[in-house]
């Protein structure tokens, strides 16, 4: 039952303030996540040997906390989250740090810390509380002029960007990038600093190919699958051709016991191949849906930190949908990013409630002026 308009408790204010639509199609992903989770996980951990419902107990023990994060963060005003991503910004790039000390090699790369019963992977905390910082930054920088919130912003940037490289994570610096350019494009960068920062991109993205290994084998298969192992995209394809319009049934699919990656990177060709063309579809309108909704709320602000901060938000969640789903179609080089809310993964499923518990407080309906930064 709803709450009484003239009850003034926290929940109250915070039912009858918050966005309903969005909440509604975030609860929608979450259950879809879960469902695809005990379709996916249990052969995946069956062919490595481990209990058949490893996967799925450890996934539901995150989803609890993960969405009592994103509820209470979502009943927190603007100041208090700004406060709570600068200090959590400055915790992720502490533990972001210290993967290259204590961090497990996996793949190549450094990106996680071993805790008991769970693997930290720090970037994945970095992208939302750098969106909300970097956006504090740049609306300062417009409402104090002496304050160098440009320049301040500019050094964090490059910071996380050595960082992220260092490690190698090429994928997430490429987001944490984009997001961070679309928030500067916003704050009001100039024309010729944005050809500037743009040429300067897509000679980064070129010297990539050159210097991490990784990045050229993935381009190279991609773009001439002959050239190397291209198992897990050409096995994603043929899931989706057996799923055809309505899928084969929950349960049903073959292609969770031969993928490695079926409960993380590419767990859309399970839905594809379970649940059919038509649940996938579905799946786009929702995240679709979720990042139109947030920017036509974050729209009617005139508050520029809380626009920036939410449409850096949403940017990065959309994003990193599209890669996802777009590695698993093959219509963009593999990257191993999850797909938000659906895929295993203890580190991503946190970040990214905390993510969007910040976009729906900053996106609650205000009475009167308030006090955003």
């Amino acid at each position: 039952m709803n709450p009484a308009r003239a009850d003034t408790s926290v929940f109250a204010r915070w039912w009858w303030t918050v966005d309903h639509w969005t909440l509604a199609a975030l609860a929608a992903l979450v259950g879809f996540g879960a469902v695809l989770a005990l379709a996916a996980t249990p052969a995946v951990a069956q062919r490595i040997g481990l209990d058949p419902f490893f996967f799925v107990r450890r996934q539901m023990i995150v989803l609890i906390p993960a969405i009592a994060l994103m509820v209470t963060v979502s009943m927190l005003e603007p100041k208090t989250v700004r406060r709570i991503a600068m200090v959590g910004f400055l915790a992720a790039v502490a533990l972001l740090a210290l993967t290259f000390v204590v961090g497990m090699e996996i793949k190549g790369a450094k990106r996680w810390i071993h805790l008991p019963g769970f693997s930290l992977q720090p970037s994945e905390f970095v992208k939302p509380t750098f969106a909300v910082v970097a956006a504090w930054l740049f609306a300062m920088q417009h409402k104090h002029e002496r304050f160098p919130g440009d320049l301040i912003s500019i050094a964090l940037y490059l910071l996380v960007l050595g960082l992220l490289l260092l490690q190698p994570d090429v994928g997430m610096a490429v987001v944490v990038t984009a997001v961070w350019f679309s928030q500067f494009f916003l704050a009001g960068l100039r024309m010729s600093l944005v050809m500037l920062l743009g040429g300067a991109g897509l000679a980064s993205l070129v010297g990539a190919y050159f210097v991490f290994p990784h990045v050229a084998s993935r381009i190279n298969r991609f773009l001439d699958p002959s050239s190397g192992d291209t198992y897990q995209v050409t096995t994603a394809l043929e899931a989706f051709l057996n799923g055809g319009l309505l899928g084969r049934g929950p349960g049903e699919g073959t292609v969770k016991s031969v993928l490695p990656d079926a409960h993380s990177d590419f767990i859309f060709a399970v839905a594809g191949e379970e649940f059919g063309l038509i649940a996938c579809i579905g799946l786009v309108v929702l995240f679709m849906f979720i990042v139109l909704r947030g920017f036509t709320r974050v729209l009617q602000e005139s508050n520029l930190f809380i626009l920036l901060a939410v449409a850096g938000l949403l940017v990065q969640f959309g994003l990193q949908a599209l890669i996802n789903m777009g590695s698993t179609l093959h219509l963009i080089p593999t990257k191993g990013m999850t797909l938000p809310f659906i895929s295993y993964g203890g580190s991503s499923l946190l970040a990214l409630s905390l993510g969007m518990g910040f976009v729906l407080a900053l996106t609650r309906k205000r009475f009167g002026p308030g006090e955003a930064t």
